[in-house]
């Protein structure tokens, strides 16, 4: 019997060793070992859950050790305080004796006795003083509270003010609810809706899209064999909103140059009922098996798929009546579901800027007379969303702007972009723009 602790301590010092992404290890782990589903959902919440709150952790931690001890604390030992910490603190249903022995055990397993002696004492002390006092300056409080970087906080705050800094990382710390695309090319919403009532699974629908449900009941929905069977893909609501503004129509031509995974070239397909064509291009052959497996799963049958780079893609024509560009950005808005990437928030950012002003470059040189240009990102950041756009626009003035809200509901549009704010929203926060190409 595999230990879902053990296996969760070991993914979580490779994700802070190594850089690698939890989300690829959890899919390794799960596929080669015979967990049930509760043990899947244990060690899911374990590994995102620590890494997430790594800050936190921290924090509480150098509370209850000596401060010369806990700065010559190894990392291997750190974690598993961590570990222990999160259940006592964070994971209500997970009993307390059972959170710190296991956590004990593991340690012993992992040091030796008297390791575990001191992780023993530590979670003792966590546990009998379980209020923790934050310090009062407000970046620095946001940032060890919610476990963010302390420059990304000062960036929210000059953008959105104390409340909604605040509820933002309360968002981004929450588990995310599942949110899934009916696939309208094979049933409809009620059916769909009926179909899992039966199975004693509630869906919600939603206000920002009728294509969109959500639900809590995230195994039983993604276990059934309706998922396998194409008639529904997991997908963020605010991702289907761009292919929402993207628009597209029966018998059109459209470009997809950074496709992967593929939920809105899929997406893009289903609302075309397969007519036309649709391009897919990206360069990460891991990626590109994902769209394969998800046209074969959804049966499209109009989709042409390149493994290529995007810049390298040709010949160049202005053939394509929409182009998508869903840009790589440093993916502020994706904090819930992909815990590392708050501690990577301005890796390279330069780098990417420029590769997003390219992109617009490149994707633009695709558009017919008359088509439509759509640049997309999962970010909060206004350097690689509006001050882009701007820039693109400066330089091509045979490109306009075309008010997001003639495509998609005016909630979730600000200054004619798509901005979905996750404190506002309450779904991933995402920016889009519609640009047409004119004579």
């Amino acid at each position: 019997m595999i230990n879902t602790r053990s296996e969760a301590y070991k993914i979580i010092l490779k994700v802070l060793q190594k850089g690698i992404y939890s989300g690829k290890l959890l899919e390794q782990s799960i596929r080669k070992t015979d967990f049930e589903s509760l043990d899947k959902a244990l060690l899911y919440q374990l590994v995102k859950g620590v890494i997430k709150l790594q800050n936190n952790l921290d924090y509480i931690s150098a509370r209850f050790i000596n401060p010369e001890k806990f700065r010559n604390t190894p990392l291997k030992l750190k974690i598993l305080l961590y570990l222990g910490i999160y259940q006592l603190v964070y994971c209500d249903s997970i009993p307390e004796h059972a959170a710190l022995n296991e956590t004990v055990e593991l340690g012993k397993k992992l040091f030796g006795d008297k390791v575990a002696g001191f992780v023993n004492a530590v979670l003792r002390a966590v546990q009998k003083n379980d209020q923790i006092i934050y310090p009062e300056d407000t970046p620095l409080r946001l940032s060890v509270r919610y476990s963010f970087p302390i420059d990304l906080i000062k960036i929210w705050l000059s953008l959105w003010g104390d409340e909604n800094t605040e509820k933002l990382c309360r968002y981004f710390n929450q588990t995310p609810l599942l949110s899934i695309r009916i696939n309208r090319y094979a049933t409809d919403r009620e059916k769909l809706l009926k179909y899992f009532l039966r199975r004693g699974v509630e869906l919600d629908s939603v206000k920002a899209s009728p294509n969109m449900l959500i639900t809590s009941q995230t195994t039983e929905v993604l276990e059934d064999v309706a998922f396998s069977e194409g008639y529904f893909s997991v997908q963020d609501i605010s991702a289907a909103l761009v292919v929402e503004l993207m628009d597209p129509k029966l018998d059109q031509s459209i470009l997809d140059l950074f496709a992967g995974p593929g939920g809105k070239a899929t997406y893009a397909s289903e609302i075309m009922q397969n007519t036309g064509e649709l391009v897919a291009v990206d360069k990460f052959p891991l990626k590109v098996k994902k769209i394969k497996h998800n046209v074969e799963r959804l049966q499209i049958s109009n989709m042409k798929i390149i493994n290529e780079d995007a810049f390298n893609y040709g010949p160049v024509a202005p053939a394509f009546d929409r182009v998508l560009l869903d840009v790589p950005c440093t993916g502020w808005g994706v904090f819930q579901k992909k815990a590392e990437l708050r501690w990577q928030f301005n890796q390279d950012l330069k780098s990417l800027l420029l590769l997003q002003e390219n992109a617009l470059k490149k994707g633009a040189l695709f558009v017919r007379e008359g088509g439509f240009l759509v640049y997309s990102t999962c970010t909060l950041n206004p350097d690689e969303n509006e001050h882009q756009v701007e820039k693109f626009l400066e330089k091509n003035r045979n490109f306009k702007l075309v008010p997001a809200s003639e495509s998609i509901p005016v909630k979730y549009t600000n200054k004619d972009y798509m901005i979905t704010l996750p404190f506002k929203h309450n779904m991933d926060g995402a920016f889009a723009a519609k640009m047409q190409k004119l004579s």
